[in-house]
């Protein structure tokens, strides 16, 4: 099969489409054959040599799938040849094919093309899973997303104010606050101009930046507030103010999806089934597609992901 390999730390120059071994099928996995992957900011970071894949995950980037089983192994019972499925991968989404655990597949939601169905396992069960697993948030409270605009940030607005939630945003344009808006978010807070902490008091933030944004996430909890840290784009080491947070009782959070054991993830992965998938099936959350690319040009969907112009997810697909 084809696959996108990184040849070498660095830029998305180090993407390059090759003939690679096919995966093999374990007792236990589903064969999909790939009809399109998606591109995360976890892609970016292998690519540039800071985030290894974990152990016994395929070394090609892709963190999500949409395609067809093709073949399953020994104890699969779920899923059969000739069914249309999504999956969360640990690595190898890049690919023609990926061998991927059952409990790490869902079925493709009511109404949604297979195609547009790679943008959906890593948001989704990336936002259900904080937000509302750990996050704890429930209707009528306050959810503060940082980069409402990205694939993340746009699923967790339709998700939250889907379920009742106030939600407010940061985004870094007029134009992708015109968007976001659009999508449900009932405050944005453009963070080149204004700084977040004096505009809004949250009961839940899910935060992208870690280092950068802690201070300003402290001071931005509600009391009994959650802060939930998914990313470290804005550094990993920062100073907390421990009076502040016992203040107001407030917790701190920091999980990563990818690491997880199967289970874990198959545990996340069933929840976003039950809790998720008929709100995609009712129209009350969809994937936002910013474009697609053809899988063996991922380096231009990776340059596209650089600039930091798009809103929404970037697919890749065959």
């Amino acid at each position: 099969m084809r696959a996108i390999e990184i040849v070498k730390p660095g830029g998305p120059e180090v993407l390059e489409w090759h003939e690679v071994p096919e995966p093999s099928v374990e007792r236990g996995d589903v064969l999909i054959d790939t009809t399109a992957s998606a591109v995360n900011r976890a892609d970016v970071l292998q690519r540039m040599g800071f985030y290894e894949p974990p152990p016994g995950s395929s070394p090609y980037p892709g963190l999500e799938v949409s395609g067809v089983v093709t073949e399953v192994g020994a104890d699969v019972e779920q899923f059969k040849p000739g069914d249309e499925v999504c999956a969360l991968l640990g690595g190898g989404g890049y690919a023609e094919r990926v061998a991927v655990p059952w409990q790490q597949v869902m079925p493709v939601p009511e109404g949604v093309a297979l195609r547009e169905a790679a943008g959906l396992p890593e948001v989704a069960c990336t936002v259900w899973s904080n937000v509302f697993m750990v996050g704890r948030l429930r209707r009528g409270e306050t959810l503060l997303i940082h980069g409402g605009a990205s694939g993340i940030g746009t699923f967790a607005i339709q998700l939250a104010k889907a379920l009742g939630a106030h939600v407010v945003t940061t985004v870094g344009s007029d134009a992708k606050a015109e968007r976001v808006r659009e999508l449900g978010a009932d405050e944005v807070i453009n963070y080149r101009e204004e700084d977040f902490a004096d505009k809004v008091h949250a009961d839940v933030i899910l935060d992208i930046m870690g280092a950068k944004y802690l201070a300003g996430n402290v001071r931005a909890l509600k009391t009994g507030g959650r802060l939930v840290v998914i990313g470290l784009q804005g550094g990993r080491t920062a100073e907390l103010d421990l009076g502040a947070l016992l203040a107001k009782r407030a917790s701190v959070h920091a999980t990563a999806l990818r690491s997880r054991p199967v289970d874990e993830k198959g545990v996340i992965v069933r929840s976003v089934v039950d809790n998720v998938w008929p709100l995609v099936g009712a129209g009350a959350v969809r994937p936002v597609i910013y474009a697609e690319v053809p899988m063996a040009e991922a380096a231009e969907a990776h340059r596209m992901l650089d600039s930091g112009e798009h809103v929404g997810k970037i697919l890749l697909v065959r």
